[in-house]
């Protein structure tokens, strides 16, 4: 017993090295258990934003804290796979969890470079710590995260964790996933992306902040050319392709104050996360929705692109109103501080904000918001030419260091331009069903949220004077009928208030002529005499048949002018009547509604013309009245339309008292559209700016898109219409004799009778003050 006394010290001398091991076994048993299931992570739920799309799938909004796009592991792309492993962990799919020889390996890196430059954390870890940890650097969080990676791999497989990391972890911008970061830094899907553009993604969950392409591109860059050559090293691409990756130009989109998709529709975007917002209050912003509008994507961007078009046209007519500012070059001396200085400035789409840096006789060089520097000289400084020279005030001239707008033309040269005053609005739908195809609600929507298609209420104008006419066709009127295009004044006299007389838009007066040619040289005699003889509350009863609100559209003989106040929403809706053959249709912008499960939560259900819809006019008015707003595009004051070079297009133009408001309503048998011009603060549009003038291109921009290929339509006479041919070469009718339209319970006399002037006086209540 004695000889073996050391036998027991020696055995706790071997054993004192196991210790460590065994307290860390003994922690694990006492551990294990108390860490948390795993329910997040094998009935993944994030949250998920709200997600607006075209009727095609496009993504054209999207509301909620966290931008992500949940994609399947099987769907993402196989170099982005790899590019990730590269970077992350490229051992992930042989060891359990914690890879020893990864650790092993940045132990030794670490300390061959004397500081931390490695990590060990492989992608079982990395999903860990983000759904159940913190980021403290503690040994008590890294030994729970070894534990539950343990208990990972030891549920799910492989795929199915790469798949959480893929679609979890945070990459910048708001964007969580890759499929998200695709979208967000190059405005693809992960499979649009290049080896190039994937290997900047994977360079993100190490440090989305340093190595963010759009704020630290020159970072971005090394951490780029790191991956690239780790996906060499590991056979994951050939030396062509990392050639080719290298060299190829980092593309990310220009740091913006706001998200950008392909298509812009903000303003419909907003409407739509005002309905959901209203449906399911704050859910609507976490529970993965995805809407489906209405909006066709190709529709959207000619409506847009016609709208800004057609308002930096107007705005151009009227000259340059001067800088924006000012910038200190003397104190703002480097590019670094000039980004710095024009990323306050917001933006416009693209009418870009810029400094000028030098000016020479040939023109002047400025440097862009988002460091690009260009060069405007020629017909590029037309715009802005009297502001060039000294003789104007320093802040109103162009100088060095002035702040200024330019854009690329459809020339792709560059030019002067400025932020427009003037505000628009634009819709467009099919008039069978009422589903709306395009929608913008103003020039700018960040610049300014007011939507002027559904909030905007404004005089139409003569945009109005068909539904009078329509009117009148109920009463007995014919195209044929004979109306004195006279002066007429009403007296108010009883009240002390001064005679109105009312005048023609171009002042002169042509004597007796048809109620057809009345409407197509848009005459407001005519129009008046015409609500006379109809009566004004008649009138005002009749046009509620279109949607139009009561309320607003006094019965005044005003009325006949389009004194009343509408949206460009609700007239758009009347025209539909027109357009469909009588039938009156509910416009609607959400086709269906999924929750995050893609299960189907809401379907439009649309009253179809002719199927359904209630018919609130007479086929025969309805083609009478299509039949004379084709005059107004082929002969009136819409006769720019026929630029087009088409044969099947109605409409009216519509310019208000002092030309407030320039409007231009018209339509295709398939498609009806209205344009909206003013400002917000109703002023002038100018002296000769009228709906034809100002309006109407941005409606034949968009109608010149958007019937491409499509073939000519002839209106069918329906039954119940008889024809006669007229003569109205005494009534100096510039198209001569012509065939035209009457009901056949309505005959036209031989003689057309001539409406004389009312003898009676008008009283207040057939004015609108």
């Amino acid at each position: 017993m004695t000889s073996r006394w050391w036998f027991y010290p020696a055995l706790a001398v071997l054993a004192l090295p196991l210790l460590p091991i065994l307290l860390l076994v003994f922690a694990a048993i006492l551990t294990y258990p108390t860490l948390p299931t795993l329910d997040t992570l094998t009935d993944y739920r994030p949250k998920m934003p709200l997600r607006i799309f075209s009727a095609e799938g496009t993504l054209i909004g999207e509301f909620g804290e966290e931008r992500r796009e949940l994609v399947r592991i099987e769907d993402v792309p196989d170099l982005m796979k790899k590019a990730i492993l590269a970077a992350e962990d490229d051992r992930f799919y042989e060891h359990g969890g914690v890879d020893y020889i990864g650790v092993l390996r940045a132990a030794y890196s670490n300390f061959s470079s004397g500081g931390v430059r490695q990590g060990a954390s492989t992608i079982t870890m990395q999903v860990a710590r983000n759904f159940f940890l913190s980021k403290e650097k503690t040994l008590s969080r890294k030994f729970n995260e070894m534990l539950l990676s343990f208990k990972i791999e030891h549920n799910l497989t492989k795929d199915e964790i790469f798949q959480l990391y893929v679609n979890h972890i945070y990459l910048g911008q708001r964007s969580y996933g890759f499929a998200s970061a695709a979208q967000v830094y190059y405005a693809k899907t992960l499979n649009e992306v290049t080896l190039a553009e994937m290997a900047m993604l994977a360079g993100l969950p190490k440090a989305p902040a340093s190595f963010n392409p759009v704020v630290n591109p020159a970072r971005a860059k090394v951490r780029q050319m790191y991956i690239l050559r780790r996906m060499h090293d590991l056979g994951y691409i050939t030396p062509e392709q990392l050639e080719q990756a290298q060299n190829e130009p980092m593309n990310t989109k220009q740091s913006s104050q706001h998200q950008e998709f392909a298509v812009n529709a903000h303003h419909v975007a907003e409407m739509v996360r005002q309905e959901m917002y209203a449906r399911f209050q704050d859910e609507a912003y976490t529970q993965g929705y995805s809407v489906y509008t209405t909006i066709r994507a190709r529709d959207q961007a000619a409506a847009y692109a016609s709208v800004r078009k057609g308002v930096v046209e107007y705005d151009h007519r009227h000259g340059y109103r001067g800088p924006e500012g000012y910038v200190d070059l003397k104190k703002i001396n480097t590019d670094e501080l000039l980004d710095e200085a024009l990323e306050d400035v917001p933006d416009n789409g693209d009418l870009i904000p810029a400094v000028v840096q030098s000016i020479n006789p040939k023109g002047i060089t400025v440097h862009c918001k988002g460091g690009q520097v260009v060069e405007v000289r020629g017909e590029g400084l037309q715009f802005a030419q009297q502001t060039l020279g000294n003789k104007l005030a320093l802040n109103q001239r162009i100088r060095i260091g002035s702040l200024i707008r330019v854009y690329k033309n459809e020339k792709d040269f560059w030019e002067i331009t400025q932020l427009p005053q003037v505000e628009a609005a634009f819709v467009s739908a099919n008039p069978r069903d009422g589903a709306i195809y395009a929608l913008v609600g103003g020039f700018d929507f960040y610049s300014n949220q007011f939507n002027h298609v559904t909030q905007a209420w404004r005089q139409p104008g003569s945009s109005f004077k068909p539904f009078i006419y329509s009117a009148a066709l109920e009463k007995g009127f014919t195209p044929a009928a004979v109306i004195n295009d006279a002066p007429l004044v009403i007296d108010l006299s009883q009240t002390g208030q001064e005679l109105w007389q009312p005048k023609n838009f171009d002042g002169e007066f042509s004597g007796p002529m048809r109620f057809r040619q009345g409407l197509t040289r848009s005459k407001n005699l005519v129009s008046i005499r015409i609500l006379q003889a109809i009566g004004v509350d008649y009138a005002q009863d009749y046009i509620t048949k279109f949607g139009f609100d009561k309320t607003k559209i006094k019965p005044f003989l005003t009325m006949a002018l389009g004194a009343g106040e509408v949206t460009p929403m609700q007239l758009m809706s009347g025209y539909t009547v027109f357009a469909n053959g009588g039938y009156r249709v509910m416009p609607y912008f959400i086709q269906r509604i999924e929750d995050g499960q893609g299960q189907l939560v809401g379907q439009a259900a649309p009253i179809v013309a002719g199927a359904g819809a209630e018919r609130v006019i007479d086929i025969r008015n309805a083609f009478t009245m299509v039949n004379m707003m084709q005059d107004v595009v082929k002969h009136g004051t819409a006769m720019k339309a026929m630029e087009l070079g088409r044969q099947d297009l109605a409409g009216k133009t519509g310019t208000t008292s002092d030309s407030m408001d320039a409007w231009f309503a018209g339509f295709h048998p398939t498609l009806v559209a209205v344009t909206w011009l003013g400002y917000d603060n109703p002023q002038s549009l100018g002296e000769k700016e009228t709906g034809g003038g100002a309006a109407l291109p941005v409606w034949m921009g968009y109608m010149s898109e958007m019937l491409k290929g499509v073939p000519q339509v002839e209106y069918s006479v329906p039954p119940g219409i008889i024809t006669a041919r007229i003569n109205d070469n005494g009534l100096r009718d510039p198209n001569g004799n012509r065939i035209d339209y009457f009901y056949e319970e309505n005959p036209p006399p031989e003689q057309p009778d001539i409406i004389l002037e009312e003898s009676k006086p008008a009283t207040t209540n057939d004015l609108l003050f």
